[in-house]
């Protein structure tokens, strides 16, 4: 058997995903190792070996792709466990990323300072030199002043240092110059310049964005050389991918190249997982709901498509790469819920992590976690957690949470219900920022509810913004790792359009003419398959100071008119994003945008082959807290068969998850296996 195998490390667990030829799909998770990610990894290979029946070198051995989910630079970010970065830039400008164009996160907060810049001023260098607005050198690079820089480099310890000259994105000779001179004087350090980094307009963008790729890209660069060696050692003779925060996979050198690219490697996975869920059940509108033990990644598709941003952050830092729209919460399992000095109970945005994790896990943590209130409700059943294998605590559990009742005069089922019923408030909230606040209607959605712990909220969830579906795939606990296996390859280049006046058709077909070479080429050193080009550009109204992106997929390339045609799709797509259009007003052509999209071949999972009908019997009961104790069906998902249904209250377990079923609520089993969930 050939087998490919997605691997997402999550901040709890890390999920695996095997699958073969005869579309046979197989999934194991190992509690993540934050010190060493590759522990964990190695770990769950070891987990996932033994459930197809093999020894982990002759699956490796047979292992053609594994496609990574990394989150080494996003907790380096957060954490600001980064290198030790120093910046060149054109003398005069080294307090771009510290200005920040002046805003703040809260602008109306006066009080709370913007987050701190990942380089000090004592660590950014600026260098005698200067290019016109145009590209043309007014102020050659000036030697001394570089050798200055370098030397005080070599004196502070830096480690990575990132360079940015004005300009240099429509003339990098300078940038060139400096990395080449940095190399030869230090030549263990890393480098990021930003004409390969993001060679485009904005100067603050593109300094912030460069910054962070250099203070990542030594962690993920090391981390991913030690990955391919234990990889390799244990048998993996294989190709060795890594998702992107734009939904594609690239080798591992352009990962570590494009380190920050790799900031939102692990939920891009489940938006590729997403796509493919509404392709497989023909539903174009989700909102796919992905709630782990730390975090929850909520995100939006939209005819069958998810949108692509170039207006990401994190931790305060702006990252103009393109990445898929996905907004994250600090809500999951094991978010840990607190009593103010006012008596208002909280829940997030702490977690427990997994070490020392809820305290039913019984590795010392004390504090009352959302799994917590999930044992006291009887939701969870303490005994079958992870299969039997991590059995769990339900008198820590009740400890826990009587802590909290005792601070707020509630009885432990009060406070438990309290934290479940907050918990779910707040995602429901952050599923509002996602499309309310962006003037989509959620109602005309389906939830697709992913992640080890989202199936016991997504009802709940739905109902708060009266979503009336719910789709649970059988994957459900895994889907960001599976979704990997449906990822392609994916190579971006950018490039701004400089011109007085309007763009001409011939500078349009020029611009992406070389872009497409640019792409086409890079991705071909990767892959020999059939290649997809994709194009869009970044425009805006004249006296707008910020661009919209838009497709320029299946445009006449020859068409007289294609400026007009441009024009045109840039006007309906600022009246779908602003309900209103200016026809009469200038339109300036910002950036050009090109992927080429290598499309892999895929191993789909397998469909149940048996179809039943009628009702399934629950393997158990047990009591659990649907408004009041009640005693509640039990019901083994792998027991389900498309052609199945059952009704509300009742719960269906698996190995890596639980789905409540709310009272009145219906249940289908769809010709996957899949949970559709229809609410009352």
């Amino acid at each position: 058997m050939t087998f490919r195998i997605g691997v997402d490390v999550g901040g709890t667990y890390t999920d695996l995903v095997a699958t073969d030829e005869s579309g046979r799909t197989v999934f194991a998770k190992s509690p993540s190792t934050p010190a060493d990610q590759s522990l964990g990894v190695m770990t769950g290979l070891e987990e996932l070996a033994r459930r197809l029946n093999v020894t982990r070198a002759e699956m490796l051995a047979s292992t053609d792709r594994l496609v990574h989910g990394t989150t080494v630079a996003t907790n380096a970010l957060l954490e600001r466990k980064g290198a030790k970065v120093a910046l060149i830039t054109t003398e005069g400008h080294r307090d771009v990323i510290e200005m920040r164009e002046g805003l703040k996160p809260d602008r109306y907060d006066l009080r709370t300072p913007p987050p701190a810049p990942l380089v000090p001023r004592d660590l950014r260098f600026g260098v005698k030199e200067r290019l016109r607005a145009n590209g043309e050198v007014l102020i050659p690079l000036d030697a001394k002043s570089l050798d200055e820089a370098i030397s005080n480099i070599r004196q502070s310890g830096a480690t990575s240092v990132a360079v940015c000259f004005l300009h240099s994105y429509l003339n990098p000779v300078h940038e060139l110059a400096a990395v080449e001179r940095l190399k030869q004087a230090l030549p263990d350090i890393s480098v990021s310049r930003s004409s390969d980094v993001l060679p485009q307009i904005k100067e603050y963008e593109r300094v912030s964005t460069t910054v962070v790729n250099a203070y990542v890209e030594p962690i993920v660069r090391r981390y991913l050389i030690n990955l391919e060696t234990r990889l390799a050692e244990a048998g993996f003779k294989g190709s060795l991918f890594v998702v992107l925060s734009h939904g594609g996979m690239a080798p591992v050198e352009e990962a570590s190249r494009l380190a920050a690219g790799t900031v939102l490697s692990g939920p891009a996975g489940g938006m590729s997982g997403g796509r493919r869920c509404a392709d497989l059940v023909g539903i174009p509108d989700l909102v796919p709901f992905d709630m782990g033990g730390t975090s929850t990644d909520i995100s939006l598709i939209s005819g069958g498509q998810a949108s692509l941003s170039a207006d990401g952050s994190l931790a305060g830092q702006r990252i103009a790469l393109r990445s898929l729209d996905i907004a994250s919460i600090a809500a999951g399992g094991g978010s840990i819920a607190s009593v103010d000095a006012s008596r208002t109970l909280r829940v997030g945005p702490e977690s427990a992590g997994s070490v020392p994790g809820p305290a039913c896990y019984g590795n010392g943590g004390l504090a009352a976690t959302v799994t917590d209130a999930n044992v006291v409700l009887g939701y969870l059943d303490a005994a079958a957690f992870m299969g039997g294998k991590r059995p769990l605590d339900r008198a820590a559990s009740e400890a826990a949470v009587d802590r909290i009742a005792n601070a707020m005069d509630l009885s432990r089922v009060e406070a438990a219900a309290g934290i479940y019923r907050m918990i779910n408030l707040n995602m429901a909230d952050g599923i509002r920022l996602m499309t309310l606040r962006r003037g989509v209607d959620p109602r005309k959605f389906a939830l697709l509810s992913f992640g080890g712990a989202a199936g016991l909220h997504a009802a709940e969830v739905a109902r708060e913004l009266e979503i009336k579906r719910i789709i649970v795939p059988t994957v459900a606990s895994v889907l960001s790792a599976w979704g990997m296996l449906t990822s392609d390859l994916r190579y971006e280049v950018s490039r701004t359009h400089y011109g007085a006046g309007r763009i001409s058709a011939a500078e349009v077909r020029e611009l992406f003419a070389g872009l497409e070479q640019q792409a086409a080429g890079r991705l071909r050193s990767w892959f020999n398959g059939k290649l997809a080009i994709e194009r869009s550009a970044e425009m805006r109204y004249g006296e707008q100071i910020f661009e919209i992106d838009v497709s320029l997929d299946g445009l006449d390339w020859n068409a007289a008119d294609l400026v007009e045609r441009i024009e045109d799709r840039f006007h309906v797509r600022h009246e779908e994003l602003y309900t209103y259009a200016s026809r009469g007003q200038e339109v300036v052509f910002v950036n050009a945008r090109v992927a080429a999209v290598g499309e892999v071949s895929r191993l789909d999972s397998d469909t149940k082959p048996t179809s039943s009908s009628g009702t399934c019997s629950p393997r158990s009961r047990r009591q659990a807290y649907f408004g009041g104790w009640r005693e509640v069906p039990v019901f083994a998902l792998d027991d389900l068969q498309p052609g199945h249904t059952l009704t509300g209250p009742a719960i269906i377990e698996a190995e890596t998850t639980t789905v409540l079923i709310d009272t009145g609520d219906c249940v289908t089993v769809n010709a996957l296996g899949w949970l559709d969930i229809f609410l009352r």
